[in-house]
């Protein structure tokens, strides 16, 4: 188990503290939910883990394939609910791989994301569509 102590610092800001590590980061509810939008959102945060889960669960596999993923870029586009209650509605993941799509590792870096245990755990009324961009 890992934990986190998370601690309300005032005008709708928090500082989380990892911790194994100690390091610590700071998030703001966005402009748009009353705050000043200057940390990352707790949504940001599902979706940051979500591509940085992807990305991270595809480095295992190509590390153990002896396949190069230097320089791959991995972005994710929040979209929130219009209607209530306030939550994430769909994450746009665009990957750009820095291998050839006809790579023969490409199913299984494929599989491997969408393996991640962050997509695993996300709730499946969250509309998640992936871009693949390969070199």
């Amino acid at each position: 188990m890992i934990e986190i102590a998370i601690d309300y610092e005032g005008k709708l800001r928090c500082s989380a503290t990892h911790g194994p590590s100690g390091k610590v980061l700071s998030t703001d509810a966005p402009v748009d939910n009353n705050g000043l939008g200057e940390a990352f959102s707790p949504t940001d945060l599902v979706a940051t883990a979500l591509g940085t889960c992807m990305a991270t669960v595809m480095g295992i596999v190509a590390e153990r394939k002896e396949i190069s993923l230097k320089g791959m870029k991995v972005s994710v586009g929040k979209h929130m609910s219009e209607d209530a209650p306030r939550r994430i509605s769909r994450l746009d993941i665009d990957i750009h791989m820095p291998v050839a799509g006809d790579h023969p590792g490409r199913q299984l870096l494929e599989s491997a994301a969408l393996g991640c245990p962050v997509h695993h755990s996300i709730h499946p009324e969250i509309e998640v569509v992936m871009n693949w961009y390969w070199a």
